[in-house]
């Protein structure tokens, strides 16, 4: 868990047991992008359903800091609430990318080239220092 300092030890377990509990559930989307980015195969790791202070990001890149969040259904008319998220996650230092679920179905290949133009620069660094 990241920036644990936010939140108390109870809240932190019940976060950390549901996002265990996303993990075995995911959305058909959250699934199909898992897929092409599980593995590093954009240079960078990814982990699925982190717990981010009092947040549960959908994917994160730890090396680089990056979220990506797939809003479906559920996030109609909460741009608001996304919007204050992603300022909070900035804030903590993460960069978050938001992407609909309809975007992944209907054109994964450009949802990965944007990711990657983002990893891009950090995998390269991460190559050149062995790590």
């Amino acid at each position: 868990m990241f920036a644990r300092h936010l939140v108390s030890r109870h809240q932190a377990v019940l976060l950390e047991e549901r996002a265990r509990l996303m993990r075995f559930a995911p959305t058909a989307s959250e699934h199909r992008l898992w897929q092409q980015l599980s593995g590093s195969k954009l240079g960078v790791g990814f982990r699925r359903q982190l717990v981010i202070g009092p947040f549960i990001v959908d994917f994160a890149s730890t090396q680089c800091r990056l979220v990506v969040e797939m809003d479906g259904p559920s996030h109609h008319g909460r741009d608001l609430k996304d919007a204050a998220r992603d300022r909070r996650l900035a804030e903590l230092g993460w960069r978050t990318l938001r992407f609909s679920d309809i975007e992944v179905f209907e054109d994964v290949a450009r949802v990965v080239a944007v990711i990657r133009g983002v990893v891009t620069p950090f995998a390269s660094q991460l190559s050149r220092t062995g790590e």
